[in-house]
């Protein structure tokens, strides 16, 4: 295999945010990364303080959504959210920028946002991950085409302080010609573009539409240090499976990447 387990396991932050999660199903999700080794957990702020005691000694880090999915809270919500998550434990801090801010071209507004929480969250010993929603931005903004938006709000954001750019929330649905909503999430296009619009000390997290061992797998090939993902056991059962094949000479099937497939 190209990655070990551990390099592969430790980029999933795993996904437990579904509107309708119930306390149990947060706690079998805890469990679950705890077994696979992953990185993080992402959750809901509130849950951060039970995910905390579940997740002590595991190696798995808590981390807590900002002002999601839209990210339209205040900057003083969100500032004050952040301190909250951290002194419930969590170790990182996923927050939404003000995304109508900034195609309308509010730069100041956008980047003192993303600079309280990152202030805040620094000040805890906590890391910040700033989402941009990318499927929002695919028509550009501000008299920008969708690249040069997208590269600014990297180097904005780099500014601000904060230590991931990050591709989509995993909600940001979009309104299709047939009247459906869906969404791209993370993109192949998106990650190398936001990699290189970046210094090598911000790293880059996709999110949305990797749901397989070889998406996990391009997101790390295209310079991905996390990945937000909800099927966690899949993929790395998946490796296991590989992994076990590999050594008894059998042949291994890959798939094509799923990134930037669909929706979840």
């Amino acid at each position: 295999m190209k990655y070990t387990y551990e390099e592969l396991a430790k980029m999933i932050d795993h996904s437990l945010l579904h509107p309708t999660m119930t306390d149990q199903e947060l706690e079998d999700g805890c469990k679950l990364a705890a077994k696979y080794g992953v990185a993080s957990v992402c959750i809901k702020p509130y849950a951060v303080k039970r995910a905390s005691e579940l997740l002590k000694g595991t190696g798995v880090l808590v981390g807590a959504v900002i002002g999601f999915p839209h990210g339209n809270s205040t900057t003083e919500s969100k500032r004050y959210e952040t301190e909250l998550a951290c002194k419930d434990g969590a170790a990182e801090i996923d927050m939404v920028l003000n995304v109508g801010k900034a195609l309308g071209g509010d730069w100041d507004y956008v980047e003192r946002d993303v600079k309280a929480v990152c202030e805040e969250a620094h000040k805890h010993g906590s890391k910040v991950k700033v989402i941009f929603e990318n499927d929002y931005l695919t028509k550009g903004g501000a008299g920008m085409s969708s690249d040069d938006f997208k590269k600014k709000l990297c180097q904005l954001c780099e500014r601000a302080g904060a230590d991931w750019v990050k591709t989509s929330s995993g909600y940001g649905f979009v309104k299709q010609p047939d009247g459906s909503y869906n969404y791209k999430g993370a993109t192949e296009h998106d990650l190398a573009l936001m990699r290189a619009s970046v210094s090598a000390k911000v790293q880059v997290k996709a999110a949305g539409g990797v749901r397989d061992l070889d998406g996990l797998i391009k997101v790390r090939d295209l310079g991905g240090s996390r990945c937000g993902a909800t099927a966690t056991a899949a993929m790395m059962d998946d490796y296991r499976r590989r992994e076990a094949a590999g050594k008894a000479g059998e042949k291994l099937e890959t798939k094509s990447s799923a990134i930037g497939a669909g929706g979840y």
